[in-house]
């Protein structure tokens, strides 16, 4: 992967495909800022980067609130004087699954917050800074969710719609600036989201199982590698696009 000495932000890196994202850029060495509204748990990441010979430091932020992602950017280029990559990985689902008349407002603003407007804080922001260096690469973590419909869960499905949406605007907005920007749609991830879903519902685990044709779910590291391989100089001439890792799910 050709992404040596690139300063890489991911968001939501304090956990799951988050912490795997990070990780997986350190290990070809690009320099991480790894980010989260939890500091304790991004901070244990970035030990684990550092002590294993990567390059790392903390920048806590909530992706909903701009004033925090306009530090996150700024501090980074204080830092390192620039910003090549931007990963936007930050998300939360519903505390309750319901149907759209039984939804409840929290749970609608609360997701839409986070995954929607979080999304396009950090892309407004981080495409200011790449426009003034005149590179960059973003890659938008969405979802199978953002594909097709997802059963009970009304906001983390529109919110993920709405990134695979922002994803394609801003990268033809942007194509011609050397600026590229890509999404990934991972399926049934092992994850904190899935474990909430599991805990809720137990039985839910043999049933998703059955409509993933691999017959198991995907690991953050392969998600990971994704994300990577799009921000890499040897994915040159794509922009705009939505890679899909479900196992086959959406077949």
């Amino acid at each position: 992967m050709q992404v040596k000495n690139k300063v890489v932000i991911v968001t939501g890196a304090g956990s799951g495909i988050g912490a795997a994202t990070a990780k997986h850029f350190a290990q070809y060495q690009a320099k991480i800022v790894v980010s989260d509204i939890k500091e304790e748990n991004a901070q244990k990441i970035a030990d684990e980067i550092n002590k294993n010979g990567g390059t790392a430091m903390v920048i806590p932020a909530n992706v909903a609130k701009y004033d925090e992602v306009e530090q996150l950017i700024a501090k980074t280029v204080s830092v390192h004087g620039r910003l090549d990559v931007m990963v936007n990985n930050a998300g939360i689902g519903p505390k309750n699954m319901a149907r759209t008349g039984e939804y409840t407002l929290e749970d609608w603003d609360s997701v839409i917050a986070v995954n929607q407007t979080g999304v396009f804080y950090c892309m407004k922001l981080a495409l200011q800074q790449m426009m003034k260096q005149e590179h960059g690469n973003i890659v938008n973590i969405a979802s199978l969710a953002g594909l097709k419909a997802s059963l009970n869960n009304l906001s983390y499905c529109a919110s993920k719609f709405a990134v695979v949406g922002m994803t394609k605007s801003a990268a033809l907005e942007y194509a011609s600036k050397n600026i590229r920007i890509n999404a990934v749609c991972p399926g049934y991830t092992e994850s904190a989201l899935l474990d909430k879903l599991l805990s809720v519902k137990p039985n839910m685990d043999q049933r998703l199982k059955s409509v993933i044709p691999m017959k198991r779910y995907g690991l953050t590291e392969e998600i990971a590698e994704a994300v990577v391989w799009l921000a890499s100089d040897t994915t040159k001439f794509i922009t705009g696009q939505t890679i899909t890792l479900d196992g086959g799910t959406s077949l």
